[in-house]
């Protein structure tokens, strides 16, 4: 067994394997490629050497592509490129033992929530009536359940004196009354900063939902209801044919920050998860790095909006 000194030598080589012996397309060797980044990315994190990594590590490895919500057929390639990479470092005198002989795949076949492509979701902001009263508010909830990750609860009960728009922060009441800090895109909070402007500035507010963001027409909090009308609506207006939830956002989150480049303990702690899975491999993460991983990785980001 010898230490790995340069991985990308390395990977360089994998990838040499692939095409050349097993005969795999440039497309195929390239998304393996991407699969070991993923692996890579998460041990460095983890202060893992890859050539010193155990089966317990790629379990972990594992859990985080379950908590952010990849789907059984994605984790599955994943795992196989995996596999594939370290059969490569045995074969190559890198490792002893194969640490993904044990390694369990995720069977495949079990419904799990649509992911909304960025384009469709594009489409339906565009749909959008802002002649509407409640528009430039649909829009800002739009923007926040799918630039922040959020469940429909913690959106139907954010507070005002939960923003900090200078910061780029929000914090989010979660699961168990649990708190945590999400950063907010810029083109969030200029949706949040238009309707504050245009909309709910001039709205009577019913006692009680004094410190509630985004409120009916009757100046109350909305309801669960409410916001389910208003996604199912909006992809209706677009086109858009798939089983569809406030969720899907959510989950359309995680998976294109994931598919990104997005650090995956970064994603788990935006999403706020709590999985016993993955609770051991949550560390501190300050939050210049949490609002670096949105503003680099969110695909909202990457364009202008007007």
């Amino acid at each position: 067994m010898r230490d790995i000194t340069d991985i990308g030598n390395v990977k360089q080589r994998f990838l040499a394997h692939l095409t050349l012996e097993k005969g795999m397309s440039a497309n195929t060797a390239s998304a393996y490629s991407d699969d070991v980044d993923k692996l890579i990315r998460f041990l460095a994190d983890e202060g893992i050497a890859i050539e010193r990594a155990t089966t317990d590590d790629l379990e972990r490895f594992v859990c985080t592509l379950q908590d952010v919500g990849i789907q059984p057929r994605s984790q599955a390639r994943i795992i196989s490129g995996v596999k594939g990479f370290y059969k490569f470092l045995r074969q190559e005198g890198f490792m002893e033992n194969d640490p993904t002989e044990l390694l369990l795949t995720p069977k495949i076949g079990r419904h799990l929530p649509e992911v909304l492509t960025v384009a469709e979701i594009d489409r339906m902001i565009e749909a959008i009536d802002m002649s509407k009263a409640e528009g430039q508010r649909n829009r800002a909830i739009i923007e926040t359940l799918y630039g922040c990750g959020l469940r429909v609860s913690e959106l139907v009960g954010l507070r005002l004196s939960q923003l900090f728009i200078e910061e780029h922060y929000v914090i989010i009441q979660g699961k168990g009354n649990k708190q945590r800090l999400v950063p907010i895109s810029p083109v969030a909070i200029e949706q949040i900063n238009l309707y504050l402007e245009q909309t709910r500035s001039h709205q009577v507010v019913q006692r009680g939902s004094e410190d509630i963001l985004f409120l009916n027409r009757r100046g109350a909090m909305l309801t669960r209801q409410m916001i389910f009308h208003i996604v199912k609506q909006l992809c209706e207006l677009a086109g858009v044919r798939k089983v569809i939830s406030p969720h899907t956002l959510r989950h359309s989150f995680a998976t294109h920050l994931l598919e990104g480049g997005a650090n995956l303990r970064a994603i788990q702690q935006m999403l706020g998860h709590e999985s016993i899975t993955t609770t051991e491999i949550y560390v501190h993460i300050d939050r210049s790095q949490l609002r670096n991983e949105i503003l680099a990785h969110h695909p909202r980001n990457h364009k202008s909006h007007a």
